[in-house]
This record gives structure tokens, sequence and C-alpha cells, in this order.
């Protein structure tokens, strides 16, 4: 069963900032509280995360990942190449100028491949969202202020 997730939010920092806060892969386990490990396995050609090799806890399940990330300068979108939990994931986050810091779009779509209770899938489903825009907006709003 196929479960997406979408928000939009404002960041009072630079949209350069929010992009350096998700090219950040390796500090995803200090602002993303499912994160517990991330690692870049290879890097595009510009030095930006390519194969990426992430521990996520949601609704009390644990799963290694392993996902190809794409980049623009707006743009941070990964797809799924491995999971123990899940059958497919598609992310993406498009940043851009609002005037006073960054306008940020969060798109989550995934497919597990146990069933589990909606309850279960509702939640991870707003640890998410959450986490995407608390998470995200905390730690670009600090390193902004840095």
């Amino acid at each position: 069963m196929a479960v997406s997730a979408k928000i939009e939010f404002d960041v009072a920092a630079p949209p350069s900032v929010v992009m350096e806060v998700l090219m950040d892969i390796e500090s995803l386990p200090d602002w993303s509280g499912p994160h517990r490990e991330a690692e870049i396995l290879t890097e595009h050609e510009d030095g930006t995360p390519d194969t990426v090799r992430m521990v996520v806890t949601a609704a009390g399940i644990s799963d290694e990942q392993r996902c190809n990330y794409e980049w623009t300068d707006t743009t941070c979108e990964w797809h799924l190449i491995e999971s123990n939990q899940l059958s497919q994931q598609h992310g993406k986050y498009t940043v851009t100028e609002n005037g006073d810091g960054a306008h940020v779009e969060f798109v989550l779509e995934v497919d597990l491949k146990i069933k589990l209770p909606g309850l279960i899938v509702k939640r991870a489903q707003k640890m998410a969202v959450d986490t995407a825009k608390k998470g995200l907006t905390a730690e670009a709003q600090r390193r902004a202020a840095d």
C-alpha cells in the first residue's frame, strides 16, 4: 500500500543554507529524529552525495536503506535502491526564495513490503512531515545564525 505525505513551510534562513543542510547527509541524525545513521557511499562528480546508506527508525520499526540522490540548485530528490522494510520510496525537497528566507515543499511517497495497521502508517507519516518541517527549520536557522 503506497502512502504519500506533503507539507509546505517557510524557513527564516536563505535557500542556500537550507540546501547546505540537505546536502550535509551525515548531519541527518543530528536534526532528524528518525535517522540513527547516515553515510555517503558515493558522490556525484560535483561532490554532492549520490548513494547514501541510512538507518531509520519510525513507528517502532528500524530499517536500513540505500538511496540514490539527485540535486539541483533548488531541489534534493532521492529514490530507494534497497531496504528491509520498504519496496519503494521517493522523496523531494524543493527550496525557493520567499523574500524573508526560504519556502520549502516536501513530498514523500513510500510503499511498505509488509502490511501495517493504518494507525502505525499514519504515525510514521506524521513523523516524517514533522521532522521535515521542525528539524530542517531548526537546523537551517541555527546555521544561518552562526
